[in-house]
């Protein structure tokens, strides 16, 4: 699996400097958790999850969460459980029958409500559950969180399954200011126990809004409201630490295509006239149609803030999130710098752009990851932007709608 791996090789060789590697499940820890990039969720409910893997329906798909949670109704969790073992069963004969390898398959993760379940499909799945990547704990807390991971921890000393675990953050003790910093510290002690079972660290903005009876539209970011904007500020503070860091996944955009606006758009005329002219004013016309323009917002925001990657609920926000993700020449070429002169001998260099200094010291863990994202999403050629792999890629199917 490799992102952009839909793209033409001329196109790949045009768009990037550095492109992006392949990697698998089986892959180091560091770079799965950089390679996620857009995480599609979907209702464990939705039928022939297999065949569309099989198929490749979804361009560009590098994970996915089959959710048993929040996403089915209380009353479809029975059904849930047995329609996903019967997914997995399924995917496991494709594979034996050669129809597709492993290399072929996104990262898998199914999103639990609970222990208990996921004794059921440990029990009903057996083997076949070796095809996921790792488990979606919602609702994380210390208690809860152990008891799942031990037994993720004992799984793999029995039958060998190299599962992850991925803790959503989204209980009313992190989003209440009065019991916030007491019980991130209790959740980041408890996964440094188990930190070589934890993948990354996801926000569940949709719950805490849902504390607040708050829901932001299109025209608004994460980062507009205000208890979340203070939240999301805590759990980065505590856990992308460079000492102890974890990766931190973007919060879920939750919509997709509308013709309804209330304001205007926020994509910048300019970028994309400049590299395109009319053309490239039309990309921007399709993108603000299929509202993106506010997606694409807060993605910069989460990048700006250090978040890696990001929860989607439509398969057409995959190649936007990926996009913007991409490396630039200036930036790569920065942290390349800073890492091959951390030999003590000096401490700030010019840039190789003339345009910054880069202090050895202060920017060494951010050149770090930088480096680690650059393997996963590539390095663009230096004038090259998001704008150009949307304009090689983005060709928006709303047949693909995933309800969730």
């Amino acid at each position: 699996m490799r992102l952009f791996s839909d793209l033409h090789d001329e196109e790949l060789d045009k768009i990037f400097y550095k492109q992006p590697v392949d990697f698998n499940k089986r892959s180091d820890k560091d770079q799965l958790a950089y390679a996620l990039g857009a995480t599609l969720y979907m209702p464990a409910t939705r039928p022939n999850i297999h065949q569309d893997l099989l198929s490749k329906k979804h361009s560009g798909l590098t994970s996915m969460v089959i959710c048993l949670e929040d996403a089915i109704g209380d009353w479809e969790v029975e059904r849930a459980e047995k329609l996903v073992v019967e997914e997995l069963l399924r995917l496991q004969e494709d594979m034996q029958k050669g129809f597709i390898q492993e290399d072929d398959l996104p990262l898998l993760f199914i999103r639990i409500r609970s222990y208990e379940q996921l004794l059921r499909l440990i029990n009903q799945a057996e083997h076949a559950l070796s095809l996921l990547t790792g488990i979606v704990i919602p609702k994380f807390n210390p208690v809860n969180g152990t008891e799942i991971i031990n037994e993720i921890q004992m799984l793999h000393q029995r039958e060998n399954f190299k599962l992850y675990v991925m803790p959503i953050l989204e209980t009313k003790e992190i989003i209440y200011k009065e019991t916030r910093l007491d019980e991130l510290l209790r959740i980041k002690a408890a996964l440094d126990k188990f930190s070589d079972y934890v993948l990354n660290v996801r926000i569940g903005a949709t719950d805490f809004c849902g504390l607040f009876g708050i829901r932001r539209n299109t025209d608004t970011t994460i980062y507009d409201i205000a208890v979340m904007r203070d939240c999301i500020t805590d759990i980065l503070n505590i856990f992308s630490r460079s000492d102890s860091p974890y990766l931190v996944s973007g919060p879920v955009w939750e919509h997709f295509s509308s013709k309804e606006r209330r304001l205007k758009p926020q994509l910048r005329q300019t970028p994309f006239r400049q590299r395109y002219g009319q053309k490239g004013l039309e990309l921007r016309t399709d993108l603000i149609d299929q509202q993106m323009d506010g997606l694409i917002r807060e993605v910069l925001m989460d990048i700006t803030n250090g978040i890696i990657g990001k929860t989607i609920i439509h398969p057409t926000h995959i190649k936007a999130v990926q996009a913007l993700n991409t490396v630039s020449c200036e930036e790569y070429l920065d942290a390349k710098m800073i890492l091959e002169q951390a030999d003590g001998q000096k401490g700030v260099l010019k840039s190789s752009y003339s345009n910054k200094m880069n202090e050895i010291k202060p920017h060494y863990y951010w050149a770090e990851k930088t480096i680690k994202k650059s393997l996963i999403y590539g390095v663009l050629h230096e004038d090259y932007t998001y704008i150009d792999i949307l304009e090689s890629t983005l060709h928006a199917k709303h047949s693909e709608s995933v309800k969730y």
